[in-house]
């Protein structure tokens, strides 16, 4: 069906607030029929009341899937945007179930919630898959032509390839073949452009001719992309003046961000201080060895600390001394091992280096000195990134995958820095709890990744 984009675009964000509505409507129904009437005595609501109530779900859930991405139908995968209104619900309706025991003094009847929670979860899955049909009648896939340099086109073909209900690349051409011939083999093809790794000044003639001619470009950014997309822009003159400086911190923010770390892990180490000795005992029984795992790791500007993790391989893992990152099916990794590696237990030691001062919650994840000069031997800008203290979890941890190339990785942790903001790092810290649960993010590296593109 031909519709103009916009209003294309109109109806896939109308289909996603429909949705809220209609889960906040099965709220405002069990909250009316079951608690108001039933379970919840010292407070009296009269209407205006109730408004209030539905109105801060209705909000809630508006705020929490709008973080994890329960509203992008289309821009995310579908079991993504399940997975993330699922996700959402839950965080609501437990806020809901605190905010109700509060008013009421003590801990209500949950059954009521449960089954709601179950009820909007199926209805979340169907309404997820009428969106996606909806979507997928009113954009096609986008044909795209992909423009490239001399380096391997086979990982971006491949990310493409994952998602052919969004993107179908239709043709390839060489940069290498002539400007000329690019512009020309773009124009009669009249499709959407990619632009991949090639010489910048090429890159750059060819963005300007697209963006010249409205042609949609998707452009891979390099690393001195990411760096200026953080800059100041200046009018000291009379044009534009990009100011890129040594990051740092403001004291505030330094201050701020490090109660929030101290606050919170003393928090987690309470609360997670019995699944810590269970697990403790687990270790040490299974195979007698080591409880902790204690690494060499480095944070802000390479300073080296030891950083502490539940032990998840063999004793002897490591025995020729050779620094190598864990793989897809490491024969390395314990039963015991695989299980708190799944559900991320083996982390929480981390706390405590948190609490002293050597990581933060949020930043670029510790690498060791030898994999950092592995990396460094192929891209020096990978020191960039210690430029912050090293995190638990950070931006390439929750946008990219374990197993995600170094290099990407570099650009994502990158674009944290260059962006940093106190509101950013709480945004990070909930997106971290959704991939908690994401089995792709645990994955091991494959045997044969490589750095990929500058």
């Amino acid at each position: 069906m031909k519709v103009n984009e916009s209003i294309k675009r109109l109806i896939i964000l109308c289909l996603s607030f429909l949705g809220i509505v209609l889960s906040t409507g099965m709220y405002a129904y069990v909250w009316m029929e079951k608690y108001h009437q039933r379970y919840v005595y010292n407070v009296k609501l009269y209407f205006w009341g109730h408004i209030l109530m539905v109105f801060i779900y209705f909000i809630l859930l508006f705020f929490f899937n709008t973080t994890y991405g329960g509203m992008k139908i289309g821009f995310l995968k579908p079991m993504d945007v399940f997975f993330s209104q699922s996700f959402s619900l839950i965080c609501v309706n437990v806020l809901t179930y605190m905010q109700i025991s509060l008013m009421e003094v003590k801990l209500v009847w949950v059954k009521g919630l449960a089954w709601m929670t179950v009820a909007q979860i199926v209805f979340s899955g169907i309404w997820t898959l009428f969106c996606f049909w909806v979507y997928r009648k009113a954009f096609p896939p986008r044909k795209l032509l992909l423009v490239h340099g001399e380096r391997s086109i086979e990982a971006i073909m491949n990310k493409f390839a994952g998602r052919p209900d969004k993107y179908l690349i239709e043709k390839c051409v060489d940069v290498s073949e002539g400007l000329e011939k690019v512009k020309k083999e773009i124009l009669d093809s009249g499709m959407a452009v990619v632009l991949w790794d090639m010489p910048t000044a090429d890159r750059n003639t060819l963005f300007k001719f697209c963006y010249s001619r409205s042609i949609r470009v998707y452009m891979m950014p390099k690393i001195t992309d990411v760096l200026i997309k953080g800059s100041d822009q200046l009018h000291l003159f009379d044009t534009p003046i990009l100011l890129s400086r040594e990051f740092s911190l403001k004291i505030e923010q330094r201050i701020i961000k490090r109660l929030i770390d101290i606050v919170c892990s003393l928090i987690l180490v309470i609360v997670s201080a019995p699944i810590q000795l269970i697990t403790a005992i687990v270790i040490k029984a299974y195979d007698g060895g080591p409880v902790l795992y204690k690494q060499i790791r480095c944070t802000t500007n390479g300073r080296e600390f030891e950083i502490l993790k539940f032990r998840s391989m063999r004793v002897d893992a490591e025995k020729d001394g050779v620094a190598r990152l864990a793989s897809k099916n490491d024969s390395r990794i314990t039963p015991i091992g695989k299980f708190i590696r799944t559900v991320r237990i083996d982390e929480l030691p981390q706390l405590f280096n948190i609490l002293k001062g050597d990581m933060s919650f949020i930043g670029p994840r510790p690498e060791r000195p030898q994999i950092i000069a592995q990396y460094m031997e192929e891209m020096p800008e990978f020191a960039l990134r210690m430029k912050v203290k090293a995190g638990l979890a950070g931006y390439a941890q929750v946008y990219g995958k374990y197993n995600t190339t170094p290099y990407d990785k570099l650009k994502l942790d990158l674009s944290y820095i260059e962006n940093y903001s106190l509101w950013l790092d709480i945004k990070l810290m909930l997106l971290t709890l959704k991939i908690l649960f994401k089995p792709e993010s645990t994955e091991g590296v494959d045997s044969n990744q490589t750095t990929a593109m500058k």
